[in-house]
């Protein structure tokens, strides 16, 4: 018997696993829904309903090549071990995965249980992630060399491997896991259908209009790819997505010569860039998976730990810090779990800058937030927008200037913040500046109908920069820097020696999370 383990890659398509598995022998597809994954800190209501979607849409795909998925309940390494006494195990394959601590924990008691009980357990890498990376100088090439191959089809039909009087469990809900919360309705819906219409969508037409409308997010809900939920679950590969756009890349350089066809090709040049990204942030808690717990870099452990305010931290959470911008983006993230990757880098940045508040809590927040939650590139990503690297740039937002430069009009924060309807458009950035008089106009009252603001951004930012920068001063910066590019950054591919490349600056990108 074959044991196919999904995780996250839920598909049929392009599963090198899968398709090892039915040449070897009757095959079960299985799923384990994990009390400890599924509950966890870092767990959301949301999250379990997007997978229950994936899940049977994986079900009915398996179907169609003579499988069917069985979904079982249950800590492991046990759930194996009931198996593996009805009916030997013969071989166990699935994908590497670079996820939490508790999946790291996880795979490797599975492995000690293989490794006791004689069973090989098969591991396929996860698009161009390196288990087990000696060094990045190379690391370029390999996503390449990892791309270029074509995606491989659906398998033809397997044989199924039999075990009876064993029956799926009911999908479990929230409450049955704990969860605090309950899914959203305005979420997306999971399905290969779904993803590979969005992919299609963006590749045809909202490419067009990317890198003009990615930034703001009165546009980018509709400009982006909205392919990140679906890559987080592995519901369609990296690979595919990237050939997809090679493809398409083709086609428009067709209409090169026509204003369409040149800014189709800009779109697909920034979005191949993040397509890049994607590996390159989950190499990172691949290669130190501490860092979903402590800085990258050792000098900034302690800079906010001791000031973390809890007051500021809940304001932050329910959207209600008295700046307009970060409560539209905050209160717009509960009800859709999705906003855009500026957005996200604005909410981090203004939580650890101005707030001053340590990056762990926040990012767990977000984590349950967003639909998309990848932890290998979650936490790479609110390290660099914490300014914890010190390798990256600071990147501090001003939330009044986002707001004039983002939602010029004030569409977007009026839709989240209806308290603000009446506010005239010239104080709706600040609106504590209106006197009262104003106040009664529209209706809302400072601290009554919409909180003043938890601090003075402009002196907390200053504040905050100049501390952070103290760590950049100490003698000890440049060498932990230094360690932490060599281990870490991103390369050039047009590499021109060894000696320019650690003398580079690491940038690794603007993007928070997923969210393009």
């Amino acid at each position: 018997m074959q044991v196919v383990w999904f995780k996250r890659d839920l598909r049929i398509t392009d599963h090198a696993p899968l398709r090892a598995a039915a040449l070897a022998g009757p095959v079960l597809a299985l799923y384990i829904y994990e009390d400890e994954l599924l509950g966890a800190p870092d767990a959301d209501a949301r999250h379990l309903g997007f997978l229950n979607e994936a899940l049977d849409d994986l079900d009915a795909g398996l179907h169609g090549i003579g499988l069917r998925l069985l979904r079982l309940r249950g800590a492991l390494p046990e759930v194996f071990d009931a198996l593996h006494r009805r009916q030997r195990i013969d071989i166990l394959w699935s994908h590497e995965e670079t996820g939490n601590a508790s999946s790291f924990a996880r795979d490797r008691a599975v492995a000690a249980w293989c490794r006791e009980q004689g069973v090989p357990w098969r591991e396929f890498p996860n698009g161009a992630v390196v288990r087990r990376l000696r060094d990045r100088d190379d690391w370029s090439a390999h996503w390449m060399s990892v791309m270029r191959p074509a995606p491989a089809g659906p398998p033809p039909r397997i044989t199924p491997a039999r075990l009876a009087g064993i029956m799926s469990v009911v999908p479990p809900d929230a409450a049955a896991l704990g969860l605090p919360s309950r899914d959203i309705e305005g979420r997306q819906r999971a399905g290969r259908a779904s993803a590979l219409h969005e992919l299609d969508r963006f590749l045809d037409e909202r490419v067009l209009r990317y890198r003009r409308g990615m930034s703001s997010p009165l546009s980018a809900g509709d400009d982006c790819s909205r392919l990140s939920p679906h890559l987080a679950l592995g519901i369609v590969s990296l690979r595919e997505a990237v050939h997809a756009v090679w493809r398409a890349r083709s086609s428009w350089l067709a209409h090169a010569h026509v204003p369409q066809g040149a800014a189709a090709l800009a779109g697909l040049k920034s979005f191949e860039s993040r397509l890049h990204w994607h590996c390159h942030f989950m190499q990172k808690l691949e290669s130190e998976p501490g860092i979903e717990f402590r800085p990258v870099n050792r000098l900034y452990e302690g800079l906010r730990e001791a000031d973390f305010s809890a007051a500021r931290h809940a304001a932050w959470c329910r959207g209600e810090t008295g700046y307009p911008f970060i409560d539209a983006c905050m209160r717009s993230l509960h009800a859709t779990g999705w906003i855009n990757f500026r957005m996200r880098a604005m909410l981090i940045a203004f939580s650890s800058y101005q707030l001053w508040n340590h990056w762990r809590e926040p990012a767990l927040h977000l984590a349950r937030l967003f639909t998309d939650y990848e932890p290998g590139i979650h936490y790479p990503q609110v390290q660099m927008q914490s300014g914890v690297t010190g390798i990256n740039t600071l990147r501090i937002y001003n939330p009044v200037k986002q707001q004039i430069d983002q939602d010029p009009k004030g569409i977007f924060v009026r839709r989240w913040l209806p308290e603000l309807a009446r506010v005239p458009l010239e104080l709706l950035a600040e609106p504590w500046r209106m006197t009262p008089d104003e106040q009664m106009r529209a209706g809302c009252l400072i601290g009554r109908d919409y909180p003043a603001p938890v601090v003075e951004h402009l002196a907390a930012a200053r504040a905050a920069r100049d501390a952070v920068w103290a760590v950049r001063r100490l003698p000890e910066a440049a060498a932990e820097a230094r360690r932490v590019f060599v281990q870490h950054g991103s390369r050039n591919p047009d590499r021109e020696g060894v000696k320019r490349r650690r003398k580079a600056k690491a940038d690794d990108g603007g993007q928070m999370g997923f969210g393009f």
